[in-house]
């Protein structure tokens, strides 16, 4: 993974308000451009690449922001992953100048640089994928799901307010497999993940679109 230092941050779109996307708050998403990871059922792969073909300047995304303030209670970064560009830091601090609730949409795929955004977060919804050694499978990058996990034993120490989204797709998180993995985090202590149905229309992988049959991916899913 480039540690690349970047002077601004890379937006590849936003939704100028939701009820759904930070709990029981209504706020604006701001997608953050590019993640080191190719997960076979994401849906966002146009925000992958670094540099995507259609963006917005922070300077905009903030104007928008200000013109916001008292109307909404939260902004939200997704992505892509945000913590993949070090402009994150600077933006959070920003939003949280215009008196609004701070949120991370996240992977983990860093959790050094997680770490450091903690004290300008209210509330991360984590997604953890699959159990640690079946991450690579998934991601295509190894050590993607030690991060991940390392990620959530940040969090559990930080004490900030955070959600553990599982997005369950049937080929590659079958039900025996979800079973192990509720269980790893039944005893890490995380009681109550969101489950999350994979929106299969936009998947990165091919064969994992709408109509073609299971037995005829699950060989190819996690091993």
């Amino acid at each position: 993974m480039n540690d690349c230092h970047d002077a601004t941050l890379r937006i590849g779109g936003l939704t100028p308000m939701t009820t759904i996307d930070y709990p029981g708050q209504l706020a604006a998403v701001v997608y953050c451009q590019g993640c080191p990871w190719r997960c076979r059922y994401c849906h966002n792969g146009h925000l992958l690449e670094k540099n995507g073909q259609e963006t917005i300047s922070w300077a905009e995304s903030l104007a928008f922001l200000k013109r916001r303030v008292g109307l909404l209670d939260a902004v939200v970064f997704s992505g892509g992953e945000p913590t993949a560009q070090t402009a994150l830091h600077a933006a959070l601090a920003d939003t949280r100048q215009l008196g609004f609730l701070t949120g991370l949409h996240s992977s983990g795929a860093y959790p050094s640089r997680l770490e450091r955004t903690l004290p300008l977060l209210d509330w991360v919804g984590l997604d953890i994928k699959a159990l640690p050694e079946d991450y690579l499978a998934l991601t295509g990058v190894k050590g993607s799901g030690e991060n991940a996990w390392q990620s959530l034993s940040l969090l559990q120490a930080a004490g900030i307010p955070f959600d553990v989204r599982i997005t369950v797709h049937d080929a590659l998180l079958p039900p025996e497999r979800l079973d192990r993995l509720l269980a790893r985090l039944r005893a890490a202590g995380v009681l109550f993940p969101i489950l999350q149905r994979c929106r299969n229309e936009h998947v990165l992988d091919p064969s994992l679109l709408p109509g073609n049959r299971p037995d005829s991916i699950t060989q190819t899913a996690i091993a």
